[in-house]
């Protein structure tokens, strides 16, 4: 998971006050005279850094209604509600009064806000507790804060990095970051070995038995979802040739769920397509073909893949992208078919709507892996990222080549971690070859993205050998087949895992 963030400077130091949520409706809404006026961005952010920075958490409901009222006037006055009636009441097929409960707090927001419930309800989730909403006064924000049905409230478009915490060269950099970009490279012969019919095994692969577990389980009959960037039209391994060389008989699917405008009210995804190019190297990372083409093969090259376009890049900040993220877990939660998600991108912050998808799609017997987080040294004091520290996620990392456990140059570690996987060598610096953009190319992909997607080819290659399991079954044994197992190190999880063992 690429973050090129920029660690901010601590310029003014806030005091606020975390308002408790009352449970009475009726309590008096008052706001206190010291925070009647908006906090600027830089206050804002630098609240923000200072709880990340001390190796915290964030989140909104332990922030003031005067920071969220004020991070909500910096993005478009949007907020999202997540109600129900206790902290786990997230699923409307689960919640017989959603519909009352719903519309009890827009009728609270047309009090305070002065409007028609139609001009402050933006959407409503089909399938979770959660609506988007337009409230301009911290009356309303504070109101909502105290009524019984209230999960979180939080800022909707509250963008903490803007436009100017990555740079254009920094979000092209997919060689060496796993972030955006077309580019191709061309394979050093030491980073990989060619076998039957012309494929190529990344040298990474062999540190984890991933070829001799083929001889016991290709991932066949197993479905994987992969929420990214999309999937690139112009690499038909990933397309029209899915189904080339030793790879047959499987399905790919592609969805879109992000829309590509400023505009909340927006509802038209722009399609399937990758047009950042990290998407496709996550999915071919997965279950690329075992090809004729002489390019690399993925994982589970027998297995299904369903790609969801749900992002423009890996950092999840605005409106639209975390509303895509959050539409491909319940997407992919829906379907039946699928037995693994793989995220290998996030946030350095909870994000209320993002959590009830994950919480959605595990809720229906998902096995998720998501990105512990990959970044520049100015921000691996952040830790593990969201949602990979959430106990419904698996987090996966990168480690570099060897008996002796580092961490890759870019990757997040700490004891959210639950495996991880060899993806830099030891000299040189390479890391995993991949499928590229274009046909007929392959590229180098680095960081706990490969890490994740490496990951989940080797759970369906597990799945797939015992297909009767259980997500936990699935998972205990990869812990049972991994490099610390019982005991989890503190920054390393389970280890690497040894795909052979985990599908004997």
């Amino acid at each position: 998971m690429t973050f090129k963030l920029f660690r901010l400077v601590l310029v003014t130091a806030i005091v606020f006050t975390s308002c408790s949520r009352d449970e009475s409706e009726n309590q008096t809404v008052s706001v206190n005279p010291l925070q009647k006026d908006p906090l600027t961005t830089t206050q804002i952010n630098t609240t923000i850094n200072q709880i990340l920075s001390s190796n915290k958490q964030f989140h909104w409901s332990e922030m003031s209604s005067q920071m969220i009222w004020s991070a909500a006037l910096q993005g478009q006055n949007l907020i999202t509600i997540g109600f129900g009636n206790s902290e786990t009441d997230f699923d409307r097929s689960k919640s017989s009064n959603n519909q009352k409960m719903q519309e009890e707090l827009l009728q609270l927001i047309s009090k305070y806000e002065g409007k028609e419930i139609k001009d402050v309800l933006v959407s409503s989730d089909a399938y979770l507790n959660l609506m988007d909403v337009v409230i301009t006064k911290q009356e309303t924000v504070i109101a909502l804060r105290q009524s019984n049905l209230i999960r979180y409230v939080e800022p909707a478009d509250y963008r903490f990095l803007g436009d100017k915490a990555i740079s254009p060269v920094e979000r092209s950099s997919s060689s060496t970051s796993s972030g955006c970009g077309f580019e191709a490279s061309t394979l050093n012969t030491a980073d990989f070995t060619t076998v039957t019919p012309n494929a190529r095994v990344p040298w990474a692969f062999y540190q984890h038995n991933i070829p001799s577990a083929w001889n016991v389980s290709t991932g066949r009959g197993i479905t994987i979802g992969v929420i990214d960037t999309g999937t690139s039209p112009n690499q038909t391994l990933l397309g029209s040739s899915f189904n080339n060389g030793l790879s047959t008989g499987r399905t790919i699917q592609k969805f879109g769920t992000f829309v590509d405008s400023i505009w909340p009210w927006s509802s038209t995804t722009d399609g399937p397509s990758d047009l950042c190019g990290h998407g496709t190297s996550m999915a071919a990372a997965a279950a690329a073909p075992r090809n004729d083409k002489g390019l690399p093969v993925g994982v589970a090259y027998n297995a299904n893949l369903i790609t969801y376009r749900a992002a423009e890049n890996v950092l999840l900040e605005g409106y639209h992208e975390q509303n895509g993220v959050k539409d491909a877990f319940t997407g992919l939660g829906n379907n039946p078919n699928v037995k693994i998600i793989s995220m290998s991108m996030g946030y350095i912050f909870s994000v209320g709507k993002i959590s009830d998808g994950v919480k959605y799609a595990h809720s229906r017997g998902k096995l998720i892996f998501c990105a512990g987080g990959t970044s520049t040294t100015f921000t691996t004091f952040v830790g593990v990222i969201f949602p990979a520290w959430m106990p419904e996620a698996v987090a996966v990392t990168g480690v570099k080549e060897g008996t002796t456990y580092q961490k890759c140059d870019v990757c997040h570690t700490g004891d959210k971690i639950d495996f991880t996987i060899a993806m830099q060598r030891a000299t040189g610096g390479n890391t995993v070859p991949v499928t590229s953009y274009y046909d007929n190319q392959s590229d180098y992909v680095g960081g706990s993205s490969v890490a994740t997607a490496t990951t989940a080819g080797i759970a369906a290659l597990v799945w797939a050998k015992n297909p009767t399991w259980t997500r936990d079954q699935v998972l205990t044994k990869m812990k049972q087949s991994s490099r610390y197992y019982p005991t989890k190190n503190p920054d390393f999880g389970h280890g690497n895992i040894d795909a052979l063992k985990a599908v004997q």
